[in-house]
């Protein structure tokens, strides 16, 4: 059975950084897409970021919502079966929960729907 536990999240103040990583277990790591989504009070959880697998046929891509872009980087190890999201100028607006996800099929993807698999999520706080 996949599992996902994400660590790394934190308080920082506005134009700070955090690393997020998620770690897998469970699952054949490289022909997953994986995603990070964040769920902020009374809102609907929201895409932040995606990538695919360098195993896949068309080679390493990433995905990004446009209010992150430019500041945040999803990378992953293979090797160590995790996924990481880089997150710099980090704004109070960026306050929320964060989600890593995953998706067999090599290819990530924007929609919450198209994945399987879900860590427990960690708390990032930016305050101004």
């Amino acid at each position: 059975q996949a599992q996902l536990v994400e660590s790394g999240g934190g308080s920082v103040q506005t134009g700070g950084s955090l690393r997020l990583s998620c770690a897998a277990s469970g699952l054949i790591f490289s022909i997953y897409g994986l995603g990070w989504f964040r769920q902020a009070p009374g809102k609907e959880r929201e895409f932040v970021a995606a990538d695919s697998s360098s195993d896949s046929p068309s080679g390493y891509s990433t995905y990004y919502a446009d209010s992150v872009k430019g500041r945040f980087t999803i990378s992953r190890d293979n090797a160590k079966s995790t996924v990481y999201l880089q997150m710099n100028s980090l704004k109070p607006e960026d306050t929320a929960v964060y989600y890593c996800a995953a998706r067999l099929g090599y290819r990530g993807a924007t929609s919450e729907y198209e994945y399987t698999d879900w860590g427990q999520g960690t708390q990032v706080t930016v305050s101004s």
